[in-house]
């Protein structure tokens, strides 16, 4: 007879032999993981001077270039003044709205830097119940300031 730590043992060895069969291998014949890209780099060691240079080098270009993305004040003074020229009528109580065609035409006055919040997304997402189909210019400036 068998003990119980042998029955143990072939169990154990039994349920990895049909474990491995069922998955199809321990290396399986889908090989995606060679596929995914790498998303972690650590980070250099303090003699590694030239690595450290490279990453204060990039990091600093990768906030210049975020910060030219985002609006200066003349800018957003400049959007304040298309919204409010192109409002649409009738204003709810103190509230200035805008519709999706003059919205459109502010997008196409408003520069290139402005361009990505001129999308019908962003108006839908702004768009609540209003029976005229508009937006709040007040809500579309404050959604601009926080996002860009």
């Amino acid at each position: 007879k068998k003990s119980e730590q042998e029955l143990k043992d072939e169990e154990m060895e039994l349920f990895t032999k049909y474990y491995v069969e069922w998955k199809g291998g321990r290396t399986s014949g889908n090989a995606s993981y060679t596929n995914i890209p790498r998303f972690y780099y650590r980070l250099p060691a303090e003699d590694e001077v030239l690595l450290q240079k490279l990453r204060e080098e990039s990091r600093a270009v990768f906030l210049q270039r975020k910060s030219r993305e985002l609006l200066d004040n003349e800018e957003l003074q400049n959007l304040w003044f298309l919204l409010d020229k192109h409002q649409t009528s009738p204003m709810i109580g103190e509230e200035a709205m805008i519709n999706y065609e003059n919205f459109l035409k502010v997008g196409e006055k408003a520069g290139p830097k402005c361009k990505q919040f001129f999308t019908a997304r962003i108006f839908a997402k702004l768009l609540h119940n209003d029976p005229y189909g508009r937006i709040s210019i007040m809500q579309f400036f404050n959604y601009v300031m926080r996002k860009g």
